[in-house]
C-alpha cells in the first residue's frame, strides 16, 4: 500500500464518495495530485477539497506503514484482480481492505454468513456446529464476524472441520475484539483470512459494527441467522442482506426463547425457514454431497422415539440423556436439535431439555 492510498484511506469520506472519485481520476496519486498539490478546486467542491487536503499527513501515513508492516497487516485495493468480487457489487464498498491470511478463497466458490446473537443457547451452539459442518464437508466458505457467541461457534466449528472461515471485524486488525477471541484470531490467520476496512489503531466502536455487517452481508451469497433476540445486531446484518439482494435464512426457534423472537421474527416477514443443511442447498440451486447419509440420519426414528420417549416434563439433563440412551454424543446433539426444530423439546439454560406441551 503506498503513501497515496493511505492517505485515501485516512479522508473522512463516505465509501461511495471514495468510489466515485476513484472512477473519476483512476489512481490515489492522481487524485492527491489535483487536490492536494495542484489545488484543482473546478474538480472538487471546497468541502471535498479540504477533507482532503487535511487527510494528508506525512507523519501519520508513515506510522500507519510502520504499523501494518509490524502487524504483517497486508492491504487490497478496489482496483486489484483480487479484491473480493462480491463486494465490488456495490457503490459502498470500501475503497482497502486490510487483511491476515489467505483472501483468495472468498473468490472461489460458494460464501454463506452464519451470525446470530452474542447471548445464545444451547440449541443455538449446536443448531450453528452441525450446519457449519455440513457446510465444511461441500467446501462452502463460512463468513462471520468473531462476535461472542454464535459467530464464534461458526468460525470454531469451520476450523474445526477444516474448512475456509473468514472473520470480517469492527476494529483495526491490530486490535483483537472481543479479547477473549484472541486464540481463534489467530487460527482463523493461519487457515482462513481475517478482514477489515478500518486502519490499524481503529478502536471497536459502537458505530463501526454496523459498517461491518454490510460487508459480511456482501461477502456472502446466503445470510444464516442462527439465533436473535428482538434488538440483536444480527436483525441489521439481515436487513442490510435483504437491501442488497440477498436470499437471507433463519433457525426457527421456540416460541418461549427469548433468542429466538428475533429469527421467528424474520420467518413470519419472509426469511426462508432453516430446518435442515439441506435447505441451503436447495436454496443455492447444488446437489449436497453425502445427501443420503443426511436423510438417514433425519429420519431415524428408532432414534428419535428412544431419545423422545425419556423426556418428560421434569427438565433432563444432557449428561443424563447420554447415560440412558448410550448414544454417541456428536448424533444425540443431532436428534436433540431436530426434535426442537420441530418443537417437540425445549433447551433450558444450563443444558436440560424438557418437553413441550404441545396442547397448550
Amino acid at each position: 500500500m503506498n503513501d497515496y492510498d493511505i492517505w485515501f484511506s485516512l479522508a473522512k469520506l463516505a465509501p461511495k464518495v471514495k468510489l466515485k472519485l476513484i472512477n473519476d481520476f483512476h489512481d490515489t496519486e492522481k487524485i492527491w495530485y489535483y487536490s492536494v498539490r495542484s489545488k484543482k478546486t473546478e474538480y472538487f467542491k471546497n468541502n471535498l477539497m479540504d477533507i482532503l487536503n487535511n487527510a494528508w499527513n506525512e507523519i501519520e501515513i508513515a506510522n500507519i506503514k510502520t504499523s501494518l508492516e509490524i502487524n504483517e497487516i497486508k492491504s487490497i485495493s478496489y482496483h486489484e484482480d483480487r479484491y473480493p468480487k462480491k463486494l465490488k457489487n456495490y457503490e459502498d464498498a470500501p475503497f482497502a481492505l486490510f487483511y491476515k491470511g489467505n483472501i483468495t478463497p472468498i473468490n472461489e466458490g460458494y460464501n454463506i454468513s452464519i451470525v446470530g446473537a452474542r447471548k445464545y443457547s444451547n440449541y443455538g451452539k449446536d443448531v450453528t456446529k452441525i450446519i457449519c459442518k455440513d457446510l465444511c464437508a461441500n467446501n462452502i466458505n463460512i463468513i462471520s464476524g468473531m462476535a461472542r457467541g454464535i459467530d464464534t461457534f461458526a468460525h470454531e466449528s469451520c476450523l474445526d472441520n477444516e474448512g475456509y472461515t473468514c472473520a470480517v471485524l469492527g476494529s483495526g486488525l491490530d486490535i483483537v475484539y472481543p479479547k477473549e477471541n484472541f486464540k481463534i484470531f489467530n487460527k482463523i490467520v493461519q487457515k482462513g483470512c481475517v478482514i477489515s476496512e478500518f486502519l490499524p489503531g481503529t478502536p471497536p466502536y459502537a458505530y463501526n459494527f454496523p459498517l461491518r455487517n454490510r460487508i459480511i452481508s456482501a461477502l456472502s451469497d446466503i445470510i444464516i441467522v442462527i439465533e436473535a433476540g428482538e434488538k440483536s445486531g444480527s436483525l441489521i446484518t439481515a436487513n442490510l442482506a435483504l437491501e442488497q439482494g440477498k436470499d437471507v435464512m433463519a433457525v426457527p426457534g421456540s416460541i418461549f426463547s427469548a433468542e429466538s423472537k428475533g429469527t421467528n421474527k424474520l420467518i413470519k416477514d419472509g426469511a426462508f425457514p432453516l430446518t435442515s443443511a439441506n435447505d441451503i442447498f436447495n436454496l443455492i440451486g447444488i446437489e449436497m454431497k453425502n445427501q443420503n447419509e443426511t436423510i438417514v440420519r433425519s429420519f431415524n426414528s428408532e432414534i428419535h422415539s428412544g431419545v423422545y420417549s425419556i423426556i418428560n416434563d421434569t427438565p433432563l439433563h444432557i449428561n443424563d440423556i447420554i447415560r440412558i440412551t448410550n448414544i454417541d454424543i456428536k448424533q444425540l446433539y443431532e436428534v436433540l436439535f431436530e426434535m426442537q426444530i420441530k418443537n417437540e423439546i425445549l433447551c433450558l439454560s444450563g443444558n436440560y431439555y424438557v418437553r413441550v406441551n404441545n396442547k397448550i
